[in-house]
């Protein structure tokens, strides 16, 4: 199973897992945190909610990714986490993983590396996500997600996860990459996006 590589056998010793159904919660706000999370197979999306009951999607985590990292340092959860498939979680206990933080400098760095990575990420998204058209959202998540060469982009998930992650309905996203590819801009293939002409 995959397991985050800054994780130091210590923290790893006292971690367990916990297997969730699809639609499972795994965690609600304010409830008092009990770690960091890493998902180890399935998807864990994070969410908030308005006076209306509309879910705002927040994160939608893949395996690999991590959670509730901020809340280490917090007394409470500041969103719910839903499982959106089956799916099984990893758990690093707080006091553990706090301790182990304290006491290797290297491990510290390595923690805060991880967290700088998430800060550009999420700036990426917030950049793309104050884009107002649909297309100009994903000509944006194209280039900056693009291959070395430039000419294709593979998908970390389903073209439904690509749409909660530029903040668009899976249909609106659809119609915008059907366009596209009939003006000859994209061609869409499984699990990827050929770019074959750049409109940036």
């Amino acid at each position: 199973m995959h397991q985050i590589d800054w994780i130091s056998a210590n923290i790893a010793a006292s971690a367990t897992e916990r297997a969730l159904r699809a639609g499972q919660t795994l965690f609600r706000a304010g409830a008092r945190p009990a770690g960091l999370y890493e998902v180890v197979k399935g998807k864990i999306r994070l969410v908030r909610f308005d006076r209306s009951g509309r879910e705002a999607i927040l994160q939608l985590a893949a395996p690999g990714d991590v959670l509730a990292e901020a809340s280490l340092f917090s007394s409470a959860y500041h969103c719910d986490a839903i499982a959106s498939s089956e799916a099984t979680v990893r758990l690093y206990p707080k006091p553990a993983l706090l301790a182990e933080l304290e006491r290797d400098p290297k491990l510290l760095l390595a923690f805060s590396v991880m967290l700088a990575r998430q800060v550009m990420a999420l700036r990426t998204r917030l950049e793309c996500r104050n884009i107002h058209s649909a297309r100009d959202r994903v000509r944006h998540y194209l280039t900056v997600n693009a291959d070395s060469r430039g000419r294709s982009v593979t998908l970390p998930g389903t073209f439904k996860d690509l749409a909660v992650e530029l903040g668009l309905t899976h249909e609106a996203l659809y119609r915008t990459l059907a366009g596209m590819a009939a003006d000859g801009e994209i061609e869409r293939g499984k699990g990827q996006i050929r770019i074959l002409k750049c409109a940036i």
